[in-house]
C-alpha cells in the first residue's frame, strides 16, 4: 500500500498491552476522531518487551528512545518521516509528537540492509518455531516523502526488503513478523460506518480489524481533513 502525505496522514496508536490503555491521544482502537477518516490500518512494531524497541506519544514514553534504531517519526504538523534516530531523524527545529522504534533500519540509501540474508533470526527477530521464512511486514518512505506498506506470510527480512526497495523506498523498517500479528485493512466506507477489507492474501487477521479494543499497538492511515 502506498499513501501520499499531501492527502493522508499516520496516526501511532498504543495498545492495551502495549502502553496501556490511558494517557493516550490514539489508543488501542481506531478512535471517534478517526472513524470517518480512516482509510488503512497495519500492525505495528515488536512487543514492547522485546529488546531494540522505543515508542513515545504525544509526551508519554512507553520505551525510552535509543540512538540508531530504526524510527517512524510523526511531527506535530502530521508528516511522518523514517530514519535512524539521532542519525536522520527528527528533522532539526521539527516538534516530534510520535516515535515507533523497532530495531535497525532494513533499508537505507535505497538498499537493504546487508545482513538481511545472513542474519535472520538474530538480527530481525524471533519467530514462531524458529523458522526463517514467516509473515512479515515494513514499513518504507520513498524520495518523494510517500509512506510505503509492505507485508507477506511466508518472507525473508531480505525479500520484505527487496519488495520495498522495488516499490521506491529510501528507507525502510521492519514492522512486526509472525503470523499471529501481521494484517493490514483498508476500510470501506458507508453511513453506518467503515467496513474493514483484508489486505496480505492468507493473513490470519486481527480479532475486531482495530475497531475494537487490541493489545498490541497499530498504526492508522487517515485522510487529512
Amino acid at each position: 500500500m502506498r499513501f501520499d502525505q499531501r492527502l493522508l496522514h499516520l496516526d501511532l496508536h498504543a495498545g492495551s498491552t502495549d502502553g496501556g490503555v490511558s494517557g493516550w491521544t490514539y489508543g488501542d482502537q481506531i478512535t471517534p476522531r478517526e472513524i470517518h477518516l480512516v482509510v488503512a490500518a497495519f500492525n505495528g512494531g515488536f512487543k514492547l518487551t522485546y529488546p531494540n524497541v522505543g515508542f513515545m506519544a504525544g509526551g508519554h514514553v512507553a520505551v525510552a528512545l535509543k540512538p540508531g534504531l530504526a524510527s517512524i517519526v510523526t511531527y506535530t504538523d502530521g508528516t511522518t518521516g523514517i530514519g535512524a534516530w539521532r542519525a536522520g531523524v527528527p528533522s532539526a527545529r521539527r516538534a516530534v509528537f510520535s516515535v515507533l522504534q523497532n530495531q535497525r533500519l532494513l533499508v537505507d540509501h535505497g538498499v537493504t540492509a546487508a545482513n538481511a540474508a545472513g542474519c535472520v533470526i538474530a538480527c530481525w527477530g524471533g519467530t514462531v518455531e524458529g523458522r526463517t521464512a514467516v509473515a512479515r511486514s515494513g514499513l518504507g518512505i520513498t524520495s518523494g516523502g510517500e509512506l510505503v506498506w509492505a507485508a507477506g506470510e511466508q518472507l525473508l527480512p531480505s525479500e520484505l526488503g527487496s519488495a520495498l526497495v522495488a516499490a521506491g523506498a529510501v528507507r525502510a523498517i521492519e514492522l512486526d513478523i509472525n503470523p499471529d500479528w501481521v494484517a493490514g485493512y483498508l476500510y470501506v466506507h458507508a453511513p453506518g460506518g467503515p467496513s474493514p477489507e483484508a489486505i496480505v492474501p492468507g493473513q490470519l487477521g486481527i480479532s475486531g480489524e482495530l475497531l475494537e479494543p487490541y493489545a498490541r499497538d497499530f498504526l492508522t492511515i487517515v485522510a487529512n481533513r
